[in-house]
């Protein structure tokens, strides 16, 4: 059976809390294509773009990585 992505990522933010991460999830954004999760620990960051395993990233997406990934921020898309 296909996990979701929504259930990926209910278990994926308990895997991050669990390690120490302060975990937001981003539900609504003034920029369209905006990664799933941000992640704060610290000093440190991370910004995260959850997908099914047979999931794709949108146009939209990989514009907005880009763009983040140009101003120095990285953004990682994880899959189960």
């Amino acid at each position: 059976m296909r996990q979701t992505e929504a259930v990926f990522q209910r278990k994926l933010i308990k895997q991050y809390e669990a390690d120490g991460w302060y975990v937001l999830k981003i539900i609504q954004c003034n920029k369209p294509g905006w990664p799933d999760l941000l992640l704060i620990k610290g000093d440190q960051y991370r910004l995260v773009e959850v997908k099914a395993a047979d999931g794709r990233v949108s146009p939209i997406q990989k514009y907005r990585h880009a763009e983040l990934e140009l101003l120095g921020i990285p953004v990682a898309i994880i899959k189960p």
